[in-house]
This record gives C-alpha cells, structure tokens and sequence, in this order.
C-alpha cells in the first residue's frame, strides 16, 4: 500500500470520526444534555470508569490518527470532567500518543508519516531536520506553543536523532500549556454556544 492510498484511507477514517461527532453531538443535544452541562457531566460519570478509559484512549488514538479533530477532543475533556480531571485526562492520552507517534515513524520512517500527513506539510517542515540542535529547539518551542501541528512534529521527531527520552521529557514538559490554550479558547467558545443555543 503507497502512502497516498495510506492517506486517503486515512482521510476517510477522519470524515467518519467527524460525522460520528456530529451525531453524537445532535444526540447529545436532543438529550438536552448540552442545556445543563452537570447532567451531561452526570450521563458520563455513570459510565465509571470506562468514561475516562474511552476518552483517553480516544485521545492516544486521534494523535497517530486524526480521528477528530485534536483541539476538540481537547475542549470536550475539560467541558465533560470538569477543569482538572479534564486536564489530567487530556494530558495522559495527548502525551502517550504523542509517544506513540513518534516510536512509530522511528520504526517505519517516512513512508508512515507521509501515510498518515500531507506531502506539503511534510515538506514545510523537513527543513527542520537538516540540523539536529536547532530541530530541538523549535520541536520544544512548538510543542509548547499552540502554533503548529503537534501530531505531525511528533512523527518528523522520529526520523532525528533525538533519543526518546529527550522526545518524551519535551512532551511531558511543553504539552501542559498548549492543552491548556486549547482547552480554555474552545471552552468559552462552547459556553458561548450554549448560551446561544439556551
């Protein structure tokens, strides 16, 4: 299989997670979950602990696969299990796909990452891996701030010489913030919904 058939496949994975999330949302919706966030909360916390399994397990998944997309998934953690547990959530799941991601394109190289991102966002930052320290520099700035795309960083990563415990310390270190800007900008962006929506 080429990477272009890989990334078609790919592709059609993603549309299908986002119709799921559609639907799910309008189900959500009729449910009236969306009008009183606590019995949205509630319809989740009586799943116990396969609640929180499934949402970090989603979101080690959308990391290596784009399912949905990642500042959603992000957003609908802290919306669903409050501030802090969505945080800590979010962080587990974004920080061992990330993991996972970048142990996978050392294992495979080029042609998985080029099955799983676009040739033009491959090319825009191949550039960075011509210099070993300068790629570390600016791997660590763009983890830390929500300026490019993560996902497709962690993939290039495997393909320096970074040794996985640098890669996983930059991740564990950097991440918090950005889950933290995506979380805050998407839930006030969410609240401002259902205000609208009320």
């Amino acid at each position: 299989m080429n990477a272009e058939t890989s990334r078609k496949i790919v592709s059609f994975i993603s549309l299908c997670g986002l119709i799921a999330t559609i639907i799910l949302t309008i189900y959500f919706y009729k449910l009236g979950l969306f009008k009183d966030i606590h019995s949205l909360r509630l319809y989740i916390e009586n799943a116990a602990i396969f609640g929180p399994f499934i949402f970090v397990l989603l979101q080690i998944i959308q990391v290596v696969i784009p399912i949905i997309p990642g500042g959603i998934s992000t957003a609908a953690g802290v919306i669903i299990f409050g501030p802090f547990w969505g945080f800590v959530y979010n962080y587990v799941g974004i920080c061992i796909g990330s993991v996972i991601a970048f142990l996978l394109a050392r294992k495979y190289g080029k042609p998985f990452i080029l099955s799983m991102i676009s040739e033009k966002t491959f090319h825009k930052y191949s550039s960075w891996l011509e210099n070993q320290k300068r790629f570390d520099r600016l791997f660590a700035l763009a983890i830390f701030l929500p300026v490019a795309p993560d996902d497709a960083l962690c993939m290039l990563a495997g393909l320096t010489d970074i040794s996985l415990k640098k890669f996983t310390w930059i991740i564990l270190l950097c991440k918090p913030a950005t889950i933290l800007v995506y979380s805050m900008s998407l839930i006030y962006g969410a609240n401002w919904l259902a205000n609208f929506l009320h």
